[in-house]
């Protein structure tokens, strides 16, 4: 039986850690799959709890390369077939490792990595550059989306190298959220009569909530019926908070932190909304879907190949605030829209992005790896 090993920070939180999880539990069914990671969190629960086969090799810092030894004699040990990575830290280390072990390495592409770090001066100039040069090193790499795959060949990766496999979701696997009205009383907020818009997303920059917030006081300045939600924490909070106060909508506008039951939120939402500069082929959109949330997002990364603007969502330019608030309106202006549209996204996901067609996609790329390898 093929055996692959999976390595990852173990920090993920939100599409990267619901991707791998995913993942691993429809590779274990098929294939040897275990997962390495190298932070004890929530991710390392979670995966505990999904069943999957998970191992934490505890790293006392970031540079703690003594996990290369430890991680050379597992893969010696158990003659796995292919090591696959998964972010920046995961692979460095796979870069390192790589110097040792005799095996293919290919590592999943999630984000243009040149943005991984755009809030933070040193990371931005330390962690993407070590990663850049990291990624030179790796023999296949799988990316999120054609424009990923698009965006390899431009900065100089070899085509024949790069294998596209999109992200799937369970649509099978039971899910568990509070009411609406449950969820809305965890923050003290009334929705009676009200129409939810939300965004799921970390305070970040390259999540663009900056076109979030002034998309929704352009709307709020023809409608008093709606509330903006946004669920997700980081970096930009601070600046966020002054804007909706400098737009004179924080009344408006609730800021939640991070919501560790992502579905009771996508339930209680109406239109689910994603501004981002950069994505590869975001989860947030495909755990709306699962119950039914229409989507407005900017159309970047793989997006446009789910959502078909009119039908299950709009795709608006990045920054395109007016568009953001025009396409909210005319939802708001016939709300059975809102539920003909939720229910296309659902059929639409349904139909090409499962979590079954991803697992066999990559069982078809670790194939084709393997055959390559043979035939040199």
């Amino acid at each position: 039986m093929m055996k692959v090993l999976h390595l990852i920070s173990g920090g993920d939180t939100g599409g990267a850690k619901t991707h791998i999880i995913s993942l691993l539990k429809g590779l274990g069914k098929n294939i040897d799959a275990k997962v390495i990671c190298f932070i004890e969190d929530t991710f390392y629960e979670d995966g505990l709890k999904a069943g999957i086969n998970i191992e934490v090799y505890k790293q006392k810092e970031r540079y703690d390369l003594s996990v290369i030894t430890r991680l050379e004699e597992e893969i010696e040990k158990e003659n796995y077939d292919i090591i696959h990575c998964h972010g920046a830290r995961a692979n460095t280390i796979g870069m390192l490792l790589k110097r040792k072990i005799d095996k293919p390495f290919v590592t999943t592409i999630h984000s243009d990595y040149k943005l991984d770090f755009k809030d933070n001066v040193y990371k931005r100039i330390v962690y993407t550059a070590i990663n850049s040069i990291a990624l030179k090193k790796f023999d296949y790499y799988i990316a999120i989306s054609n424009n990923f795959k698009k965006m390899l060949i431009d900065r100089g990766f070899d085509e024949k190298k790069i294998f596209i496999v999109y992200n799937g979701i369970d649509l099978n696997e039971k899910i568990e959220y509070v009411n609406k009205k449950e969820f809305l009383e965890r923050y003290n907020i009334s929705g009676e009569n009200k129409i939810l818009v939300g965004i799921a997303a970390r305070l970040d920059a390259v999540k663009d909530h900056e076109t979030f917030i002034k998309g929704a006081a352009e709307v709020l300045k023809k409608r008093d019926d709606v509330i903006f939600l946004i669920a997700g924490e980081g970096n930009d909070q601070k600046e966020l908070v002054s804007l909706t106060e400098k737009l004179n909508i924080s009344d408006k506008v609730y800021f939640l932190g991070f919501v560790k039951d992502q579905y009771s939120f996508f339930n209680a939402i109406d239109i689910n909304v994603l501004t981002s500069l950069s994505e590869s082929f975001p989860y947030v959109i495909l755990e709306g879907a699962r119950v039914k949330k229409p989507v407005i997002s900017t159309n970047v990364g793989g997006i446009k190949d789910l959502i078909e603007n009119g039908y299950n969502g709009f795709l608006i330019d990045v920054g395109d605030y007016r568009a953001l608030s025009k396409y909210i309106l005319n939802l708001l202006e016939d709300k059975s829209i809102i539920k003909t549209m939720g229910e296309n996204l659902y059929n639409s996901v349904e139909e090409k992005f499962s979590s079954d067609k991803m697992v066999k996609d990559h069982i078809k790329t670790y194939n084709e790896i393997l055959k390559n390898r043979r035939q040199k």
